[in-house]
């Protein structure tokens, strides 16, 4: 479910009488977050809307879903938000899916008070959990950690020039990583020059003759490899001659062959820094020990969040009836005025009799049954701290 149908499903469920929700769709999850005071009957508005999208019927769609409500809802989306329940944890782009479900919502009416404070609280987990952990640190794929490792060999990675020597997957992942983290710059070589043309033309880079390779390899900062052939594309000679040229400013390559492309000897070479697929993915493995310890106090955030939220949300369904109550409280007051004059002894008594009135006779009623009298008995001396 993308963006382009989201505002329609969620004029759908407000039809229907669930008038406060979001859709959340990512690549491995579809969410319908939404505030109402029956969780059942909310559930069910869910599940009869996605049946009829899908054209199947709310049975046989049932045994599919999984439903969560009050204290466990909060924290499930405390949770996603802070990027704790992510294919990859820590990854920040599932904040930003968070908002965006946020926008839409908004955008189409469906983000009343309730909603929008669950919300504005989520991501407020999301900031500490961002701001006090190491969640987002390391990376946790091949990809990441070439951009990471070449980061440390180059700094930005905005002035350089990249050179995309096969048209293997990986080389392709590797160099689409490299341009998303800002690389500007790269051309494609190929033993077949058509397929070097269309790799080429969806990197929105350049074709280089493959035969070049040999004169042409000092013009580049960053060299990926992904032949696979079974004799080497690069070789230590090759290499050596490239930095002679560059006066010694070094290279950054990854052979992403199997076998591989680049001769191992290149890795002895000063100013050379050769990772393989091995390489790239121990760092990418720490990447990932990093977070997993990081997730640990994460959660604790998100916990110490959600009971925060859950308190302050119990704390605000009793502004009503504490309104009602000093309202009350106020009006006998102008009448116990009106009625004792000036003798403030004689309006103390009367205010006393009337706020005490009532309550009174509620107690005398409920004193016959043991058991809710122990109850209320127990909420009295709470509430007005008699024991105190």
């Amino acid at each position: 479910m993308d963006d382009a149908v989201a505002p329609a499903f969620l004029e759908t469920l407000k039809r229907a009488g669930l008038p406060e929700c979001l859709v959340l769709a990512t690549c491995d999850r579809v969410e319908i977050w939404a505030e109402d005071r029956d969780p059942v009957h909310a559930a069910r508005l869910v599940a009869e809307a996605l049946a009829a999208r899908a054209g199947l019927e709310p049975a046989a769609l049932l045994p599919h879903l999984y439903t969560l409500t009050g204290g466990e809802a909060v924290r499930h989306g405390f949770t996603v938000t802070s990027s704790l329940d992510s294919l990859v944890i820590g990854e920040p782009h599932v904040t930003g899916q968070v908002k965006a479900a946020h926008r839409l919502a908004r955008d189409a009416g469906c983000c009343g008070g309730e909603l929008d404070h669950f919300l504005q609280a989520a991501f407020a987990a999301a900031k500490r959990v961002r701001s006090e952990t190491s969640i987002g640190e390391g990376p946790v794929s091949i990809a990441a950690a070439a951009v990471q490792t070449a980061r440390d060999v180059h700094g930005d990675l905005a002035g350089l020039r990249a050179l995309l020597v096969g048209t293997g997957e990986m080389g392709e992942l590797v160099a689409e990583s490299l341009l998303a983290a800002g690389l500007k710059d790269i051309s494609v070589a190929a033993p077949r020059a058509a397929r070097a043309e269309a790799v080429a033309k969806s990197l929105d880079g350049h074709v280089l003759a493959f035969e070049d390779l040999r004169e042409t390899l000092a013009s580049f900062d960053v060299v990926l490899t992904c032949v696979g052939a079974r004799t080497v594309s690069v070789t230590s000679e090759m290499v050596t001659n490239a930095l002679r040229k560059r006066r010694r400013k070094p290279v950054f390559l990854v052979d992403a062959g199997i076998p591989g492309d680049i001769e191992p000897a290149v890795n002895r070479l000063d100013g050379a820094f050769l990772y393989d697929l091995a390489d790239l993915e121990k760092v990418a493995l720490e990447g990932r020990a990093t977070r997993e310890a990081a997730a640990r106090a994460a959660r604790e955030i998100v916990e110490a969040e959600a009971q925060a939220f859950l308190r302050g949300r119990a704390a605000r369904a009793a502004v009503p009836a504490i309104v009602a109550l000093r309202a009350r409280f106020d009006e006998a007051r102008d009448l116990v005025l009106a009625e004792a004059g000036h003798d403030a002894a004689e309006a103390t008594r009367l205010l006393i009799n009337r706020l005490l009135h009532a309550p009174s006779e509620v107690m005398k009623d409920v004193a016959s049954d043991g058991a809710e009298w122990r109850a209320m008995e127990k909420t009295l001396r709470i509430l007005f701290r008699l024991d105190e």
